[in-house]
């Protein structure tokens, strides 16, 4: 759990690198399965979206850390 609740650079950055995979991976569904058709132009606004929607649930969750681990 330190992996989500640390503020610390290391585990943000982490955090981040984690979502910058994620989204990759899900803007690259139709290549990962073959059951999609998504055009190209779309594919880094996936990815952005992802991002923005990940980026303020990974923060909310920092926010809630537990105090008795530090």
């Amino acid at each position: 759990m330190k992996f989500l609740k640390s503020n610390e650079t290391i585990f943000r950055l982490l955090r981040t690198i984690v979502q910058g995979i994620i989204g990759v991976l899900i803007a690259n569904l139709d290549t990962i399965t073959g059951a999609f058709q998504i055009p190209d132009i779309w594919k880094p606004i996936i990815a952005a979206l992802v991002m923005a929607i990940l980026s303020p649930i990974m923060a909310e969750i920092g926010k809630n850390k537990d105090n008795t681990e530090e």
